[in-house]
């Protein structure tokens, strides 16, 4: 699920990928359900590549979001998030992930961390386990089988003219 989920440099909240396109992407906010494109020139980071530094072996951000669910009991983190001092922050987060690297994990990673999983929970996305696979089966439209005793009709092959009648003279062609 997190695999469809964006966070992109300059937008605050998260946003759904909805299409792809040429040199661009439409993404859904997950906050207020506005629809806009994103650009090759801005940086877009699914949630699934994200992790966590602690002091043995980094950790999935959809693990981190797993314990935090647990903890809160899939409710949002009930607290002032922009209100909190940096040693509440690391306090809280400590419960979550006992051996988070406090050097190179900001408070500020872990505000934006708590502010992702309220938006996630809010929106009503609270299974951060890897299920894409059985999910993308499911999205992908179904096709009718033929039968195998069907005649199928056959396909019509074009043929190619030579290339010297098949030049056609335009401005700026030499005609000869």
């Amino acid at each position: 699920m997190l695999k469809t989920i964006l966070a992109v440099t300059g937008k605050s909240g998260l946003f759904r990928l909805v299409s792809r396109g040429n040199n661009m992407l439409i993404i859904e906010s997950l906050e207020d359900g506005k629809r806009m494109p994103t650009y090759a020139r801005d940086k877009i980071v699914s949630l699934n590549d994200i992790s966590m530094f602690t002091e043995s072996e980094d950790k999935p951000l959809r693990e981190v979001l797993t314990l935090l669910r647990d903890k809160q009991g899939g409710k949002t983190v009930e607290f002032d998030i922009k209100k909190a001092d940096n040693e509440e922050l690391r306090r809280f987060f400590g419960e979550i992930l006992p051996d988070f690297d406090r050097d190179r994990v900001y408070p500020s990673d872990i505000r934006k961390l708590l502010v992702w999983y309220n938006i996630l929970i809010k929106a009503g996305i609270n299974n951060f386990d890897e299920v894409e696979e059985t999910e993308n089966k499911e999205e992908l439209p179904k096709t009718e089988n033929k039968k195998a005793d069907e005649p199928q009709p056959k396909k019509q092959v074009k043929t190619q003219k030579s290339a010297a009648t098949s030049v056609k003279t335009g401005v700026g062609a030499k005609r000869g």
